[in-house]
């Protein structure tokens, strides 16, 4: 039984007659018999009553069995659902409709792509969006449990099973308040950073986890003040000369009062758009990959 023996039962059952079913199907008569008679011998029931008949306001027309009408509710909702399924797939390849989900890092999410996502939803008016903010952590964590579609990661979760596009390459630099001791210097050390008092993200997120690598690998001890993911909190708490940082350059505006103090040596941060590529992409994610492409 496939889906072309159903559409041919609903138009006999429709329409009551071989020869109107025949017409509206634009097929054989001899060959619509022919279908409906496998249909039976498939199933191993009489489908039709052959030799009974009702007088309708339209003429004679032919009656179906017990299984016949039983098949027949099950054939217009088949026939219903595949017709949703091809209208939906034809408006997502149309890019009419869909659902793009992304997991991206905080400081993406609030600096890096809002304009962004302004001018996709420009484009493409009719495509849902779904952002997921977090650590960078968290965006690996959704991307291996396809919890969403595409991810912003760093190149060092890149993955075997992943395809990605590097999206943006952005130096990692020391926030320090204006009257704060190392707002003189030019670029700022390891050693100087972790000799003053820090403000970090949470556990989960590539900063907190790069400059703690990066103490130990020193030997150096850090001292946390305050931990917190409000990007807004910690650029306050920097502001006022309470604690230091470190976060993208993008994050630092002129309004904040802060200096942005390249680290000696300068370290920068890959972030790539990444997705499973052992599970096929979606239109509308391909879509939205391509625009972030080309407006990096």
């Amino acid at each position: 039984m496939d889906i072309k023996q159903l559409k041919q039962f609903d138009a006999l059952a429709t329409k009551g007659s071989f020869t109107l079913a025949a017409k509206q199907l634009n097929i054989a008569q001899p060959a619509l018999s022919q279908s409906i008679k496998r249909l039976e011998t498939d199933l191993g029931v009489t489908l039709i009553n052959r030799n009974r008949h009702y007088r309708g306001q339209d003429g004679s027309r032919l009656t179906l069995t017990a299984e016949g009408e039983a098949l027949h509710q099950h054939a217009k909702l088949i026939i219903k659902q595949v017709k949703q399924a091809e209208a939906q797939i034809k408006s997502m390849a149309n890019l009419t409709k869909g659902e793009v989900r992304i997991a991206v890092p905080g400081m993406l999410g609030s600096y890096y792509l809002p304009s962004r996502l302004m001018a996709f939803r420009h484009h493409y008016p009719d495509l849902k969006l779904s952002l997921f903010e977090g650590g960078t952590r968290d965006s690996l964590r959704m991307l291996q449990n396809e919890e969403v579609d595409i991810a912003i990661i760093t190149g060092q979760d890149l993955q075997a099973n992943f395809d990605s596009h590097l999206l943006l390459r952005e130096q990692m630099v020391v926030a320090v308040g204006e009257d704060h001791p190392l707002a003189v210097q030019k670029n700022v050390t390891l050693k100087q950073f972790f000799e003053h008092e820090l403000v970090m993200f949470k556990p989960g997120y590539f900063h907190r986890e790069w400059m703690l690598a990066q103490a130990k690998l020193l030997d150096l001890d850090v001292n946390i003040a305050f931990e917190t993911n409000l990007i807004n909190l910690i650029k306050q708490i920097v502001s006022q000369g309470y604690a230091i940082t470190s976060v993208l350059e993008m994050v630092i505006e002129q309004r904040d009062n802060i200096l942005a103090l390249p680290f000696s040596p300068a370290v920068y941060l890959d972030l790539h758009i990444a997705w499973n590529k052992e599970r096929p992409v979606g239109i509308a994610d391909r879509a939205f990959v391509d625009f972030l492409m080309q407006n990096r």
